[in-house]
C-alpha cells in the first residue's frame, strides 16, 4: 500500500532495533535492512534470461525493472525491510534415508506442511502496522513471492547472509533452511551492511547435484534443475533427467542437506511448518493412489495443491520407474495405465517399461 509523506525519523537506529524485536515476536528469525541498489544483480539475471536458462517460466522474463528498481515496483521506496522465518522440521539423516529408499517418496522440506506464502504476508503486515502504530502512517508494500523481486539480493544486502554456489542464500550461524519475505518502504532506516562470502573452495553442492543443474558456482540450469522440473514445467520430464530424479516427486533438497552450513540450522518453531500426511515418510504407492478428491482435500492450505492432481502423478510415476521392482510398484502402474491425462499414461508407459527390462 502507499501512504503519505514518511515521517521523520528521529532515532533510526533506536526504531530499527525496536522493529527488530517485533519481528522475532511475530516469529522471524531474523531482520534487516537493504538499501535498493541492485545494478549488479539485475545484470546477472539478465544474463542468466538471455542464456534461456528459465525454461518456460515466462513470468521470470516479465517487469525486468520491476526487478531491478524496488521504486518502481512501490513508488517512494528507499530502503527494504527483509525477513526471514526458519522452516527446517526434519533431521538431515532421516532426509538422507527417505532418499535411499526408493520405495519412499521424497518431498522438499519447504512443501510438507503449510503453504508459507499467507502465513508470513499476514505477518508482514502486522509488522508493518506495528511500526505504523509507533511511529504513525508511512509508505509500505509487503511481499512473500506475490510480486518480481530480488529477494536473495535484497537478504544479502540487509546481512542477513550470502548467496552460496547453488545459489540458495546461507546464513553463517543458521545455514540455509529459511523463508524471505520483504517489506518495501519509504522510511530512510539506516541500512544494514551486506553479508559477505564464505563458500571459500568447496564445491559440494555442485557435486551433489542429481541432474547437473549447477553448471557452475552461481549458474544455476532450471530446465536441468528437479525443482523446476518437478514443480515449475508443465509438460513432459524429458526422459534423459527421469532417471537422476529418483524419487523426488515435489522440489529437490540435496544441495543444502550436503551443505557444511546447516550444520547450524535451526529448527523451526512455527508448527504449521511440520509435516502433514506424512509427507515425510509416505511411499510412493501411497500417494499414487491418491483420487483428485483426496488430492484436493489432503493439499488444502499446502505449495503442493499449485501443482494440480495431473502433474502429482506424472511426478509420481517417474518416481515409481527409478523405484525398485515389486509386485507393489508394478501394480499401482498399472492401476493408471489407461488414465484420462495422455501426459500421466507416457510417464507410467515409461515407468512400466523399466521395470519390465528389470
Amino acid at each position: 500500500m502507499s501512504g503519505p509523506e514518511p515521517p521523520a525519523i528521529v532515532d533510526g537506529a533506536a526504531l530499527v532495533t525496536r522493529i527488530r524485536a517485533w519481528a522475532q515476536e511475530l516469529g522471524f528469525s531474523r531482520l534487516g535492512i537493504a538499501d535498493v541498489a541492485l545494478e549488479d544483480d539485475a545484470a546477472h539475471l539478465r544474463q542468466w534470461l538471455d542464456a534461456g536458462r528459465h525454461g518456460d517460466m515466462e513470468w521470470m522474463a516479465r517487469h525486468g525493472v520491476l526487478r531491478e528498481q524496488p521504486e518502481a515496483l512501490r513508488p517512494g521506496t528507499v530502503r527494504v525491510i527483509s525477513v526471514r522465518m526458519d522452516y527446517a522440521t526434519s533431521e538431515t539423516d532421516a532426509d538422507w534415508a527417505t532418499l535411499a529408499a526408493g520405495e519412499r517418496a521424497y518431498v522438499a522440506r519447504y512443501a510438507r506442511g503449510r503453504d508459507y506464502h499467507k502465513l508470513m504476508r499476514n505477518r508482514l503486515q502486522k509488522l508493518a502496522e506495528r511500526i505504523a502504530a509507533e511511529i504513525g502512517p508511512f509508505g509500505y508494500r509487503a511481499f512473500v513471492d506475490s510480486a518480481p523481486v530480488l529477494e536473495k539480493a535484497l537478504a544479502r544486502n540487509a546481512g542477513l547472509g550470502w548467496i552460496g554456489k547453488h545459489t540458495v542464500l546461507i546464513d553463517a550461524d543458521a545455514g540455509s533452511w529459511f523463508f524471505l519475505g520483504e517489506i518495501y518502504t519509504d522510511l530512510p532506516l539506516p541500512a544494514d551492511a551486506p553479508a559477505s562470502t564464505h563458500c571459500g573452495t568447496c564445491t559440494r553442492c555442485i557435486e551433489i547435484c542429481p541432474t547437473q543443474a549447477i553448471t557452475a558456482p552461481w549458474q544455476l540450469d532450471a530446465r536441468r534443475c528437479i525443482a523446476y522440473l518437478t514443480i515449475e514445467h508443465e509438460g513432459s520430464i524429458p526422459e534423459s533427467l527421469r532417471a537422476p530424479i529418483g524419487n523426488r516427486v515435489f522440489g529437490c533438497d540435496d544441495c543444502q542437506l550436503i551443505c557444511p552450513w546447516n550444520k547450524f540450522a535451526k529448527a523451526a518453531a512455527e508448527p504449521d511448518f511440520r509435516a502433514r500426511n506424512r509427507l515425510d515418510t509416505a511411499s510412493l504407492v501411497e500417494l499414487f493412489a491418491w483420487s483428485e478428491e483426496e488430492f484436493l482435500a489432503r493439499t488444502e492450505g499446502s505449495a503442493i495443491r499449485r501443482l494440480g492432481h495431473e502433474r502429482w502423478l506424472r511426478n509420481i510415476a517417474v518416481g515409481l520407474g527409478n523405484a525398485p521392482t515389486t509386485p507393489e510398484v508394478v501394480t499401482a502402474l498399472r492401476s493408471r495405465a489407461d488414465h484420462a491425462s495422455a501426459l500421466v499414461r507416457e510417464h507410467v508407459q515409461w515407468a512400466l517399461a523399466r521395470h519390465e527390462r528389470a
